[in-house]
C-alpha cells in the first residue's frame, strides 16, 4: 500500500533531477535542448528527434539537423527560449557558443536551484499528507489496527525523510557544480 506513495515521491524525485539537468553550469550539455521543440512537418518535435546534437568543445553545443530546412525553425525555438544564448549557423548545422557565467548569474541560478528543491520537498510532503489520510481512513473504516496506523505512519515518515534527504543532496550537488568556477 504504501508502495504507490514512495513511487510518487521517487517521480517527484526525478522531476527535479530533470530540472536540475537544464541548468547549465557554464558548460555545454545537450540536456538544456530538452523542453525545446521545433515544427517539424507540422508536428512540435524534441529538437533531439528532429538533429544530432554534439559537444565539440567545453562550451559549445553544435546541433546538426537531418534536414537542412529545420535550420530556421531550430533558431527560432532557441531564440524564443530562456536560454539566454545566441544561435549561429553555418547553413549545415546551428552553432551554440555558451558564455562564462558571471558571479551574479551563478547566485542567480543557485537561488533557483534551492527554490526548485523547496517545491519539490513540498510534493513530498504532500504525498506523505495524502499517505497518512489514507491510512486514517482505513482506520476509521476498521480495515487496520491502531497499532497498524502508527507502524505504517512511521514507516510513511521514514519515506519521506528518505526523500527530503535526497533532495537536499541534489540541490547541494548542483548548486555547487554552479557556483563551482
Amino acid at each position: 500500500m504504501l508502495s504507490q506513495y514512495e513511487n510518487k515521491m521517487e517521480k517527484t524525485l526525478d522531476n527535479l533531477n530533470s530540472e536540475y539537468a537544464g541548468i547549465r553550469a557554464g558548460r555545454a550539455n545537450p540536456h538544456i535542448l530538452d523542453k525545446l521543440k521545433v515544427d517539424y512537418y507540422g508536428v512540435p518535435t524534441p529538437i533531439q528527434q528532429a538533429a544530432n546534437i554534439t559537444v565539440p568543445e567545453a562550451r559549445t553545443l553544435m546541433i546538426q539537423p537531418w534536414e537542412s530546412s529545420l535550420i530556421k525553425e531550430i533558431e527560432k525555438a532557441i531564440l524564443s527560449s530562456d536560454l539566454g544564448v545566441t544561435p549561429n549557423n553555418d547553413g549545415k548545422c546551428v552553432i551554440l557558443n555558451f558564455p562564462e557565467l558571471t558571479e551574479e548569474r551563478r547566485k542567480e541560478l543557485a537561488k533557483d536551484i534551492k527554490k526548485k528543491g523547496e517545491a519539490a520537498k513540498v510534493a513530498i510532503r504532500n504525498i506523505r499528507r495524502d499517505a497518512n489520510d489514507a491510512l486514517k481512513k482505513m482506520n476509521k473504516a476498521n480495515e487496520i489496527s491502531e497499532d497498524e496506523l502508527k507502524t505504517n505512519e512511521e514507516k510513511v515518515q521514514k519515506i519521506t525523510d528518505k526523500y527530503v534527504e535526497k533532495i537536499d543532496k541534489a540541490i547541494d550537488e548542483k548548486s555547487k557544480e554552479i557556483l563551482t568556477v
